[in-house]
């Protein structure tokens, strides 16, 4: 949940590959239903992509039928986490962390959609800058590195509250 101006909760929903840390798919909500939880399900997985064999979720009531309906529509087989064992599903605990600390934790979002501008804005830098120690310092989505002896140059990303970096040109 991220508080917003007038005080309204946002909830947010996030979908993560654990073998590669990316994150699939991120969206808001202020009513959170198990409809709206079936929809972001056939988002993140539309037909050109790669689909799952497993989803690992919570115990939360929004999963719903709706939602076991769309998961053996698309072919997922779910995997739910024991009850107050949130480190049977410790990735994305994680990831949920990180997005608080680098990013939710110094903004105040003004509804719905500036907070989704701004969470997919993080969500692409940290798929594509990010370092990752358990990657080995690479990101989620791999990024070449230069051994040569240039000049770096780091842009802004959040209106400068983190920064990607590569060599000059």
């Amino acid at each position: 949940m991220v508080p917003g101006f007038r005080f309204q909760l946002f909830y947010v929903l996030v979908v993560l590959k654990l073998d590669t840390r990316e994150i699939l798919h991120v969206n808001v909500t202020e009513h959170p239903t198990a409809e709206w939880t079936a929809q972001q399900l056939v988002e993140a997985f539309p037909g050109d992509k790669e689909t799952p064999r497993f989803l690992i979720r919570d115990r939360d009531g929004i999963y719903g039928e709706t939602f076991q309906r769309t998961l053996e529509a698309v072919g997922i087989e779910q995997v739910v986490t024991g009850p107050r064992m949130p480190r049977m599903n410790a990735y994305v605990e994680r990831v949920i962390g990180t997005l608080r600390r680098e990013c939710t934790d110094h903004i105040i979002p003004l509804g719905d959609r500036h907070l989704l501008q701004t969470l997919r804005e993080y969500v692409a830098y940290y798929n594509e800058a990010r370092p990752h120690e358990s990657l080995q310092g690479n990101s989620p989505l791999p990024r070449r590195v230069d051994a040569a002896d240039r000049d770096i140059v780091a842009t802004p990303v959040l209106g400068g509250l983190h920064h990607t970096y590569r060599q000059a040109a």
